[in-house]
C-alpha cells in the first residue's frame, strides 16, 4: 500500500512538471484579467450591491430654476367657429349619398342628392312667372305704341306698365326661390344637389340613403369642420385655477405622439364649475399640423410666473422602466438604491429636469442603463 501511494504521488509530480514545461513558463491569461463584476440583490429589490462600484461613475444633480407648472388632461375638439352645418331648405327623400363621416371634402363638392316636391313646385311657379312676364311685356309694348299715337289714355298705359313691372318681380322672386332651394333654372329637375359650403372634415353625419329630410326642421345632414385649428378642452380643478390665465401659452402633448410638443394659447376659462369634478373647462386654441384628430387625449402644461428650484441630471442617468422614471442613488461604499423620480422637460446639453424624487446636490449613477443591464445579467 505504501509503495502504491508513493507511486501515485510521483506520477502526479511528474505530470505537473511536464505541464509546466509545456506552458513555456507563461502565466495563465485568466489570472491577469480583472475579476468579473457581480451585483447582488439585497432584501429590498430596489437596492443592489456592486463588487466594483468604481465602474459606475456618479454625477451630482445641479440646481435648475424653473417656473411653476400645472398639468391637466384634455381632449381635442373642433373649433366651433370653424364648424359649418350642411343644410337643405328643400324637403324630400335622399336618393344618393356621396360622402361619409370622416371624409375630407372640398368646397362645392357634391355631398348628397334629394328628390324634392318643393323643387318641382318652385320650377312650376318659375315657368308660370316667365310666361306671365312675357305676356305682360307684349301688352306693355302694345299699350306704349297706342299711347304714343293717342289711341289709349294715360291711365290704361300706366296700368299695362304696372302689370309688366309686377311680372318682372314675380320672375325675380321665383328665380331666387329656386336658387335658395339649390335648383338651376337652366336645368329644371326635381333633384336637389347639396354641396359642401366649406372645405374641411365631416365631423357629423345624420343622413343615410333613402332617409327623409324635413328642411330646416330636421337635423343637419352633415357638419363640416375646418380642423386646421382646433380646441383643446381641459379640466382644471378649482384649487389650480389661479395658475391659469387667458392669453397665456400652454404646452400640448398628444398621448399618441408624446415626443411632439405643440404650443397653444388659452382663450377661455369656463365661468361655471362642474359640480361633480369641482373643475372648470379651460379652452386652448392650437394650430393643427395635420396629426391632431378629434377626440384624442392630450396633456396640457400651464406655466405660472412663480419660480421653483428643482434638480437637473444628465439624461442618461434616468432609467425608463415600466412607464416610470428611475435613478440609481449611492447609499454606501458599494450599494445603490433605485429611486423613482418624476422627470420634467428636456434641457440643453443633454440634461433632464427632475420635478420630484431627488434634490440638487444629490449624487446619481451617470449611466443608469449600464447598471440596470448588469443587474439583469
Amino acid at each position: 500500500m505504501k509503495r502504491a501511494s508513493l507511486a501515485t504521488t510521483a506520477a502526479f509530480f511528474t505530470a505537473s512538471v511536464f505541464l509546466a514545461a509545456c506552458s513555456g513558463g507563461k502565466a495563465d491569461p485568466k489570472a491577469e484579467a480583472p475579476p468579473p463584476v457581480t451585483v447582488e440583490h439585497e432584501q429590498d429589490l430596489n437596492v443592489v450591491q456592486a463588487d466594483h462600484p468604481e465602474q459606475y461613475p456618479l454625477a451630482a444633480a445641479v440646481v435648475y430654476e424653473a417656473r411653476s407648472q400645472l398639468n391637466a388632461t384634455g381632449t381635442v375638439s373642433p373649433d366651433i367657429s370653424r364648424s359649418v352645418p350642411v343644410i337643405s331648405l328643400a324637403t324630400g327623400r335622399v336618393v344618393e349619398v356621396d360622402a361619409r363621416l370622416g371624409d375630407v371634402v372640398k368646397k362645392g363638392q357634391l355631398l348628397l342628392r334629394v328628390q324634392s316636391a318643393d323643387m318641382s313646385a318652385a320650377f312650376s311657379d318659375y315657368r308660370k312667372a316667365v310666361a306671365d312676364e312675357k305676356l305682360a311685356k307684349i301688352q306693355f309694348d302694345r299699350a306704349k305704341l297706342l299711347y304714343d299715337k293717342g289711341a289709349i289714355s294715360l291711365n290704361d298705359f300706366q296700368t299695362a306698365e304696372d302689370v309688366e313691372n309686377k311680372a318682372q318681380v314675380d320672375v325675380e322672386n321665383t328665380t331666387e326661390r329656386l336658387r335658395v332651394l339649390g335648383g338651376n333654372i337652366d336645368h329644371p329637375a326635381a333633384i336637389v344637389d347639396i354641396r359642401a359650403p366649406i372645405s374641411g372634415v365631416i365631423t357629423d353625419q345624420q343622413v343615410t340613403s333613402a332617409s327623409g329630410l324635413a328642411g330646416l326642421g330636421s337635423p343637419n345632414p352633415f357638419t363640416i369642420s375646418d380642423l386646421s385649428n382646433v380646441w383643446i378642452l381641459c379640466d382644471v380643478y378649482e384649487n389650480d385655477l389661479a395658475n391659469v390665465h387667458v392669453g397665456e401659452s400652454a404646452e400640448i402633448r398628444l398621448n399618441a405622439y408624446p415626443e411632439k410638443v405643440f404650443t397653444g394659447r388659452i382663450s377661455n376659462v369656463g365661468p361655471v364649475l362642474d359640480p361633480t369634478l369641482r373643475a372648470a373647462k379651460v379652452r386652448i386654441e392650437v394650430h393643427n399640423p395635420g396629426i391632431m384628430r378629434v377626440g384624442m387625449f392630450v396633456t396640457a402644461t400651464f406655466h405660472g410666473q412663480k419660480r421653483e428650484t428643482r434638480a437637473a441630471v444628465p439624461a442618461a442617468a434616468i432609467l425608463h422602466l415600466h412607464d416610470r422614471d428611475w435613478v440609481y442613488v449611492p447609499i454606501g461604499s458599494n450599494k445603490f438604491r433605485r429611486t423613482e423620480v418624476a422627470a420634467g422637460s428636456a434641457l440643453p446639453d443633454k440634461m433632464q429636469e427632475i420635478v420630484s424624487g431627488i434634490k440638487p446636490g444629490q449624487q446619481v449613477v451617470l449611466n443608469a442603463l449600464v447598471l440596470q443591464n448588469t443587474v439583469e445579467q
